[in-house]
């Protein structure tokens, strides 16, 4: 009798852990029934903003295999519209809801895979039969935002609340849109990602697009006229809005795993081994943004709900169920976005992280160009670095500047994985050319700064 792998989640982890285990056991060796509660697999959810902006004018382009070519090419049983209601460990089953049609099933699992991804957090105002309030977390979300702006009628004004990665991003899509914009922020920056000094560029350049930024505000309410949203309700008074996007970042989806008796970590998420292996539970995997991960900086556990992260954890499960062997070695926080022009870049700690960890460090500021200045179209770059005293050793980075700046943080992030100090980086053999870079890349600039005050500190 073929084994049977029960999946939770269709998208990134899910997805990569079931194609993984198919390509190391037999259509005959190893079944395999992947439950997914929206319409749609292995999707780019980091893709919805440029959706709705319309800079992407299809979604299907933002997916990677629909679940009819699971179905056929790679022999995976994906019922969609299917929710897991619960997780019987001594029966080795689950439970799952047809969302459409009604009525519960129960499968039996020999492994199951855990991979629910993470929810946006949703405060207890945005319970609300009024329409135009959204979360943005998956491409059923998308798809109820782009009906709302294209319906009648057409939204003029938009409020989002809460300024991380999706908050910005939808800010800008909106008002690509041609909705005039309110984000609004209960912390003293939008951009909380990276340090004050780096988000107060970003914020600039938000409002330079026309975004209104209110910050040290918490919406605490609701207003709502003929069975649509009206208004957001502050302390400040309320703010005249026809749609609410929620950008309040997102929280591990770990309800069910923790009703079923499967461990959870100090950070809310599914605690798993490098292999993606729920420890003392046999045969039980979780990964994605369900689960925390190990920071390789900091040595301390974190919750980073990143679509990178899920496929590369989906994938060593995938193998590790397959009979394989693959670990999963942490993570170190590497992300990027863009405002309009302006891209942003950011690695490992911040200052804050930093101090958390009980690191001493010393942090540096250097201004440069993206290309050689007397090149056409050079223009401002930012980069931060921290580091710790007296070793040198990188902690962190960030990245600001209007081209070519996101993708530098790569060369930073290798040089955080592989514990290289600010001194080891200014010897980099990085590649030089006027269209490029000026003869001292950004990121050799900033190595240099932060030695030189590491040897002014440490005298």
């Amino acid at each position: 009798m073929a084994q049977r792998l029960i999946v939770i989640g269709g998208d990134a982890a899910g997805m990569s852990a079931a194609s993984q285990a198919r390509r190391r056991r037999g259509r005959d060796d190893l079944e395999i029934v992947v439950f997914e509660r929206g319409h749609f697999t292995s999707y780019s959810a980091c893709g919805i903003p440029y959706w709705i902006s319309g800079l992407v004018s299809d979604p299907e382009q933002l997916i990677a295999r629909s679940p009819e070519t699971f179905r056929t090419e790679y022999a995976i049983d994906v019922r969609t519209r299917h929710e897991v209601t619960a997780i019987d460990l001594e029966r080795r089953e689950v439970i799952a809801r047809d969302l459409e049609q009604g009525g519960e099933v129960r499968e039996r699992f020999d492994e199951l895979m855990y991979a629910a991804g993470a929810v946006p957090v949703k405060p207890s105002w945005a319970d609300t039969d009024a329409g135009g309030v959204f979360g943005i977390q998956t491409l059923d979300d998308g798809a109820a935002l782009r009906d709302w702006l294209d319906g009648e009628p057409q939204p003029r004004r938009a409020v989002v609340v809460g300024g991380g990665y999706i908050g910005v991003e939808m800010a800008e899509a909106l008002i690509q849109r041609g909705l005039s914009v309110t984000l609004v922020e209960a912390g003293a920056q939008p951009m909380a990602t990276v340090d004050g000094d780096m988000a107060e560029l970003v914020a600039e350049a938000m409002r330079g697009l026309g975004v209104t930024i209110r910050t040290d505000l918490r919406v605490t309410g609701l207003e709502q006229r003929n069975g649509r949203v009206s208004a957001v309700v502050t302390a400040e008074g309320p703010i005249p809005t026809d749609v609410v996007v929620l950008g309040l970042g997102v929280r591990p989806n770990a309800a069910l795993a923790e009703a079923a008796g499967i461990p959870l970590g100090p950070t809310g998420a599914v605690r798993v081994d490098r292999r993606m292996r729920v420890p003392g539970l046999p045969g039980v995997w979780a990964a994605g943004d369900c689960v925390e991960t190990l920071h390789r900086v900091s040595g301390m556990p974190v919750h980073i709900p990143l679509g990178t992260h899920a496929n590369k954890q989906g994938r060593v499960a995938g193998i590790n169920i397959g009979g394989g062997y693959a670990t999963f070695m942490g993570v170190i926080g590497t992300a990027v976005t863009k405002v309009c022009d302006l891209e942003v870049g950011r690695t490992g700690l911040r200052e804050r992280d930093a101090t958390a960890a009980g690191f001493d460090f010393i942090s540096v500021i250097a201004e440069s160009t993206n290309r050689a200045g007397y090149y056409p179209g050079a223009r401002r770059m930012t980069v931060k670095l921290i580091a710790e005293r007296p070793s040198g050793r990188l902690l962190g980075a960030q990245i600001v500047g209007w081209s070519e700046a996101a993708k530098r943080i790569d060369t930073l992030a290798v040089a955080l994985w592989n514990g290289m100090t600010v001194d080891d980086m200014t010897a980099l053999d990085l590649g030089y050319a006027p269209p490029y870079a000026p003869a001292w890349d950004p990121v050799l600039i900033a190595a240099r700064k932060a030695v030189d005050v590491l040897a002014a500190v440490d005298r």
